[in-house]
C-alpha cells in the first residue's frame, strides 16, 4: 500500500508544467544524436514547487550526462492499465512501483532484470535484505531498485494531548496506552481520540498494520508458489476487539467510519484527530496537500507486542523489459543518479536536499531506511543543515524504529484481500454486536478463493 499518495487538486497546473518539461527536453535532443530517456516525474495534482525541483536536477543530469536527454512524464503507475500501456509501448522508460505490487509483475515477466548493472554498481549488498527481497524473483534475480521505503508510525495530534492533560513529549507506547489516550483526548475535548481507515482498501491495510504489531501472519507462502490465507488468527481477533471497545465502550472514535487514506489525513490535518496509524512518511503530504501546521504534529512508532513487527512499504524504480541496451544503460544511470546516490554519496545527497529545500519540498521526513542503519544515519547528517521538518516532535519514531522488526506486505492478492478486511473493519465499527469469530471465518474462505484463483 502506498502511503504519501498524491491528491489531484492542482491537475492543470501540473499538467502545463509537465508539457512544458517534456517540450523542452524534446527541444533539446531535437536532431542532435542524444539519447531521449522518458522518465516519470510525478503522478497528476503535485506542485508547481514539486516541478520546479525536479527542473532543477534535469539540468544536473544532463550536465553530467549530455548525451542524454532527459523528457520529464507526469506518470502514477496503476494496475488496471498497466498491462495496456506495455503491450502499447507508452510507459515510461523509468517509473516507480509499490512494493505490493512487485511480487504479481515479477511473476509475470514483466520488469526488466537489473542483477549485473547493481552489482556492477557496487552496493547490492548495502540494502535492507527484507527491502531487496520485495524486488527478487523466484530465479534470484534482481528486477529494480529500491529507492524510498516506509513504516508504519503512530501520527498524533500535540495540541490535542495537551489540552486533554496529557504529554505530547511522551507518546503512548503501548496499544492500552494508546486506548487510555484516546479515551481522555474524547472526553476533554470532544474530537476523535483514535480513528481508522476503513475504505478503499485502507482499512485492510490498518487492520494489517495492527495484526502484525501483535504478532499475526496474514498469509502463508507455500513451497509450490501458492498462498493460504491466515487472516483468521488471535492477533487478527484482538485488534477487531480492540477497536470495538475504543468505539463501543469507549466512544473514543468520533462519528465517521468511512475514512480512507485521503479523509483520514484531511481529519488529522485540520485537528479533529488524536491519533492514527498511516506511513511515516505523510508528513509531506498532510503539510503540503492538506494544510496541517506542522506545529501540531508528533510522531513516535507503533506499539508492538507478543514479537509483533510494523507493517512496512514503498516503492521500487523499473524499468519495462522491452527497453533496448543503449536505453537501459541510460536508465540505469538515471536510477543511480536521482534515485540511490543521495542515499550513498555526500555531495549527490547534499545537493538533493538543497534542490529540495529551495524548493519548499519536505527534507527529513522518516523513512523506514532501504540501506544499513549506519549508512542511513551517515546521510542523515550530510542533509542536517536542509531539514526543514519538525525533528524534535518525531523522536519517538527515529530512535525507536531501529529497535522493531520490520514486516511486509502479504504478497498473494494484496490489494483484493484488503478490500475484503475493509469490510471487517466496517462491520465492527457500525455494528455494536458484530460476530467477530464468523466475520474472520468468513473472510478467510473468500481470501482463499482470490488466492486459489
Amino acid at each position: 500500500m502506498k502511503s504519501s499518495r498524491s491528491i489531484a487538486i492542482a491537475g492543470l497546473t501540473a499538467l502545463v508544467v509537465a508539457g512544458s518539461l517534456a517540450a523542452c527536453s524534446a527541444d533539446a535532443g531535437g536532431d542532435d544524436g542524444k539519447l531521449e530517456l522518458r522518465v516519470a516525474t510525478f503522478p497528476p495534482g503535485a506542485d508547481q514547487a514539486a516541478y520546479d525541483a525536479f527542473a532543477e536536477q534535469e539540468k544536473q543530469f544532463e550536465k553530467a550526462n549530455p548525451d542524454i536527454d532527459v523528457v520529464g512524464l507526469e506518470y502514477e503507475w496503476t494496475a488496471p492499465t498497466f498491462a495496456a500501456q506495455l503491450a502499447g509501448g507508452s510507459l515510461p522508460d523509468v517509473f516507480t512501483v509499490p512494493f505490493t505490487d512487485t511480487k504479481t509483475l515479477l511473476e509475470n515477466g514483466q520488469l526488466m532484470d537489473v542483477t549485473d548493472e547493481l552489482q556492477e554498481l557496487g552496493y547490492s549488498d548495502k540494502f535492507n535484505p527484507i527491502i531487496l527481497d520485495e524486488v527478487t524473483g523466484g530465479d534470484d534475480r534482481i528486477y529494480g531498485f529500491p529507492r524510498q521505503a516506509y513504516a508504519n508510525g503512530l501520527h498524533y495530534n500535540r495540541d490535542l494531548f495537551e489540552q486533554a492533560g496529557l504529554d505530547p513529549d511522551n507518546p503512548p507506547t503501548t496499544w492500552d496506552e494508546v486506548r487510555a489516550a484516546a479515551k481522555t483526548i474524547a472526553e476533554k475535548t470532544g474530537k476523535a481520540g483514535y480513528a481508522t481507515m476503513a475504505a478503499g482498501n485502507t482499512g485492510g491495510w490498518q487492520l494489517s498494520v495492527q495484526a502484525d504489531s501483535r504478532g499475526a501472519s496474514l498469509q502463508q507462502a507455500n513451497d509450490d508458489g501458492s498462498y493460504t490465507s491466515t487472516i483468521d488468527n488471535d492477533a487478527t481477533k484482538a485488534t477487531l476487539e480492540y477497536l470495538h471497545d475504543l468505539r463501543w465502550e469507549d466512544d473514543s472514535m468520533g462519528s465517521t467510519f468511512d475514512l480512507d487514506w485521503g479523509s483520514i489525513n484531511q481529519e488529522f490535518a485540520a485537528g479533529n484527530l488524536g491519533m492514527y496509524t498511516s506511513g511515516s512518511d505523510v508528513y509531506t503530504a498532510l503539510v503540503r496537500d492538506f494544510g496541517m501546521s506542522p506545529d501540531i504534529y508528533g510522531l513516535t512508532v507503533i506499539p508492538t507486542e507478543n514479537g509483533g513487527g510494523v507493517l512496512g512499504g514503498g516503492d521500487i524504480a523499473v524499468m519495462p523489459p522491452t527497453l533496448d541496451d543503449d536505453i537501459k544503460a541510460a536508465a540505469v544511470k538515471w536510477i543511480d543518479w536521482y534515485y540511490m546516490q543521495k542515499l550513498l554519496n555526500e555531495d549527490a545527497a547534499v545537493a538533493d536536499a538543497k534542490a529540495l529545500s529551495e524548493s519548499d519540498q519536505a527534507v527529513g521526513t522518516p523513512v523506514l531506511p532501504v540501506l544499513d542503519k549506519e549508512t542511513y544515519l551517515e546521510s542523515q547528517e550530510w542533509i542536517a543543515p536542509y531539514v526543514n521538518v519538525p525533528l524534535d516532535q518525531m523522536t519517538g519514531f527515529t530512535e525507536g524504529i531501529f529497535e522493531q522488526t520490520p514486516v511486509g506486505e502479504f504478497k498473494g492478492q494484496t490489494q483484493p484481500i484488503y478490500a475484503l478486511m475493509d469490510n471487517l473493519v466496517q462491520a465492527v465499527l457500525t455494528d455494536e454486536n458484530a460476530d467477530i469469530d464468523a466475520l474472520l471465518k468468513q473472510v478467510d474462505v473468500d481470501a482463499q478463493a482470490l488466492l486459489d484463483q
